[in-house]
């Protein structure tokens, strides 16, 4: 067995597509297929379920994805600590953010890259439940997201700060001038949220049920940056970590006001998978991001890439 057969074996599971597979690891589809034919002839089980199109992996292949995965990341650990013993610490750090939390990663990352040039950073929007999902799965080497609202398994975690809420409105909204806005009249303006299986949505959700209020949600989003634009129209409005307006500031004509009643924040944090021996790359990240929280302010995170 072969590294680079655990390679292609990897790459299909992320392309679900042999040509996109092949494409990706710089051989031609044949040979991709060929090798892994013979990964299924050297372990004597069936691991690619075959037809005219790529059809998933058998349950024993489902078996050999979840080791491959863990030995291309031991192997890579294993390349790492082997440059820090000679005095370099190199590679790629695979990160996951949550959509509020990329200004933050953006300056955590940056200043770490900065302070080790041999690094590069794969910075990646992710829902709260991918990011644990590609950790498990060796796809990431470590998130930031929530860790103080729902269960987090298997996973080592660390506060980096604290995300507060406020409300964005139009100028002509029945709430505009106000320093403060409750959750319950938020809840009757025409809005643009997150979609329902994003962390923040859910939290929003949470208070809104707390107050016996159903959100007025006329438009559903994926991306923070997207809820941003269409603010930008002045149409909606929206609830926003404070973090974020505070970094690309208000939109032009548009009110910001806080949220009480009752006042709500949650503790953005780094997550990573609980395993030892941790990687050279991710064990100096998680010292970085240790000694930048006490001293880090969400509501202008980029003083720490200063």
């Amino acid at each position: 067995m072969l590294i680079r057969q655990l390679e292609y074996l990897v790459a299909l599971a992320r392309e679900k597509h042999f040509a996109h597979a092949a494409e990706r690891c710089e051989i031609s589809q044949p040979a991709l297929s060929l090798a892994l034919k013979q990964l299924e002839s050297e372990l004597g089980v069936p691991i690619v379920l075959r037809g005219n199109r790529f059809r998933g992996f058998t349950v024993e292949g489902e078996i050999v994805l979840k080791w491959a995965r863990r030995i291309l990341d031991d192997e890579q650990a294993f390349r790492q600590e082997l440059r820090v013993s000679a005095g370099t610490l190199s590679g790629q750090l695979r990160l996951g953010v949550i959509p509020s939390a990329t200004s933050l990663s953006a300056a955590l990352a940056t200043a770490f890259a900065r302070e080790h040039p041999g690094v590069s950073v794969t910075d990646l929007e992710l829902t709260s439940i991918e990011i644990l999902r590609e950790i498990a799965a060796f796809e990431l080497d470590a998130g930031i997201t929530y860790i103080d609202n729902e269960p987090l398994d298997h996973v080592r975690s660390i506060p980096i700060g604290r995300e507060e809420y406020v409300l964005v409105t139009p100028p002509d909204s029945p709430v505009a001038g106000r320093a403060t806005v409750t959750w319950r009249e938020a809840a009757e303006l025409p809005l643009c949220l997150l979609y329902r299986d994003m962390q923040n949505r859910r939290i929003i959700e949470s208070v809104f049920e707390g107050v016996g209020a159903t959100p007025n949600a006329r438009v559903e989003t994926n991306s923070m940056m997207s809820k941003y634009t269409y603010l930008r129209s002045g149409t909606w409005s929206s609830i926003m970590p404070r973090s974020v307006i505070d970094w690309l500031a208000p939109p032009p004509g548009m009110h910001v006001a806080a949220l009480v009643e009752p006042t709500v924040s949650k503790t953005i944090g780094l997550v990573t998978a609980h395993r030892t021996p941790v990687p050279p790359l991710l064990f100096a990240f998680w010292q970085h991001v240790e000694r930048a929280a006490p001293i880090i302010d969400l509501a202008a995170p980029t003083l720490l890439a200063t």
